[in-house]
């Protein structure tokens, strides 16, 4: 084995800087000291490093803790509303969606474009997101608020240590390298860039708005994000399973029909041909998802019929992950959202028949709190906690960033200076 070393003094404030983050992160209000007694730091350390996040517009100090008892109180720590945002984009089959989250969860902005990207060449759908992303980065600008960093929600594999897309089926993409790709049409893009599987980033999006609602929220759920393909977020105890390579949850490639109609990943019979959006719609003789749920509110039987249908087939499917993973909570996110009054009973009664021990366990089928936004604001989400979890590598990009401004605007003046004509 190699010794490294030992670490160098940035590489300890780097790793400190995110451990004071992550404390006042996890316990709003706390104080200094408080800090210090839950990360082991000295209290001289911690001083110095919330200084250094307070200046960067991470943490605001609120003033002195609200408690009751003895002992001396000490300034309240929290992150900062003012402090960087996530901007995420969502590359749909049939749409593009970004979105703009701030430090303390707040969406300042939310934009939905109708686009067919099936098919497209990918270089395309690529331009036309990055056409997307510089609206939004112009309106950040306008507003005055700060980008720490880009997302992107993608439906399809994605290799979660590269950000390629491995394939994206319901879009006709294979191998892509999305990053570098997205850079070209973009080089500006501030921050780190971060690239994941719609369903997933949907999946956390939910468990971080469940939390800051103060809701019951469940530590292990199936996350089931619908649209025209089917994906599944998987989270137990309280983080995203995605597996080994971030290839999980491909929920809507479960075979529920063998010699059913070939699904667009090759293979025959896979849930998405059957019970997603486009089969449903099919079924239903409705030409979209609004058209649909208004002939559900007048229970009309070949809507009920289409949707019912699509029930019992996810939950046929949904058996199967529950009793491997014993989780008591399915969450449907997307058009499984505006569909679960009607998805509900039926998708139940299938897992309740269909589940080991149902008579000892039940499993509660939640719509999704988020809808059809949980994907986009997944991926703003996760391009924030880049910089929650290296807080100080953006102050480092911060300071740059300010110095090249400064010694540009010196350099206009310095230049005006002299130039000016003889009269």
């Amino acid at each position: 084995m190699t010794d490294s070393g030992p670490a160098g003094q940035h590489t300890v404030r780097r790793h400190n800087c995110a451990l004071v983050l992550d404390a006042i992160a996890s316990s709003p209000g706390v104080s200094r000291a408080e800090v210090a007694a839950r990360t082991g730091l000295t209290k001289a350390t911690v001083s110095t490093l919330v200084d250094r996040l307070v200046t960067a517009s991470l943490v605001r100090e609120e003033g002195r803790q609200h408690r009751s008892g003895p002992g001396r109180r000490g300034t309240s720590l929290s992150l900062s509303p003012d402090g960087p945002c996530g901007l995420g984009v969502e590359i749909g089959v049939d749409y593009l969606a970004t979105c703009v989250v701030g430090l303390t969860g707040e969406v300042h902005a939310e934009h939905v474009r109708r686009f067919d990207n099936r098919d497209r060449p990918p270089s395309r759908v690529l331009a036309r997101a990055a056409r997307e992303l510089d609206r939004a980065l112009a309106d950040t600008a306008r507003r005055r608020l700060t980008v720490g960093g880009v997302g992107v929600a993608v439906p399809g594999l994605v290799e979660t240590s590269s950000g390629r897309v491995i394939d994206a089926p319901n879009l006709g993409w294979q191998d892509v390298d999305l990053a570098t790709d997205l850079r070209e049409h973009l080089p500006t893009l501030p921050g780190d860039l971060m690239i994941g599987n719609e369903a997933n980033l949907a999946a956390v999006a939910e468990l971080e708005a469940l939390r800051h609602r103060d809701e019951d929220t469940p530590d292990s759920f199936v996350y089931v994000s619908a649209e025209i393909g089917i994906g599944a977020g998987i989270v137990l105890d309280g983080a995203l399973f995605d597996g080994s390579h971030g290839l999980g949850g491909e929920l809507g490639h479960f075979p529920v029909q063998p010699r059913g109609p070939r699904c667009s990943c090759g293979a025959r019979g896979c849930l998405e041909r059957l019970a997603g959006q486009d089969a449903i719609l099919e079924r239903a003789g409705a030409a979209d998802v609004d058209t649909l749920v208004t002939r559900l509110d007048a229970a009309e039987r070949p809507a009920i019929t289409a949707v019912r249908s699509a029930g019992r087939m996810l939950g046929s499917a949904l058996s199967a992950v529950v009793n491997l993973l014993d989780v008591t909570t399915i969450v449907l996110g997307g058009t499984y959202a505006r569909l679960h009054p009607w998805l509900v009973d039926p998708l139940t009664a299938e897992l309740t028949d269909r589940l080991m021990g149902s008579p000892w366990r039940s499993v509660e089928v939640r719509r999704s709190v988020l809808g059809a936004e949980a994907a986009v604001r997944g991926a703003a989400t996760s391009a924030l906690r880049t910089v929650l979890t290296d807080p100080d590598t953006y102050i480092a990009r911060r300071v740059q960033a300010e110095d090249r401004t400064t010694n540009s605007v010196g350099s206009r003046i310095d230049g005006g200076s002299g130039s000016s004509p003889a009269s």
